[in-house]
């Protein structure tokens, strides 16, 4: 997870769990999570 910088337990949850699904919306879903998540967590300890 350090590669993207997300802190929250709950956003690790998330990441794991949109991490293991394939599908391309799921994909998609994924970046835009991920995108999101690095702004929203970047300035957290």
């Amino acid at each position: 997870m350090n590669k993207f910088k997300i802190k929250t337990e709950c956003g690790l949850k998330k990441y794991n769990e949109l991490k293991t699904k394939k599908n391309i919306f799921n994909k998609i879903r994924f970046y835009w999570f991920t995108f999101f998540a690095v702004i929203r967590d970047y300035n957290k300890s």
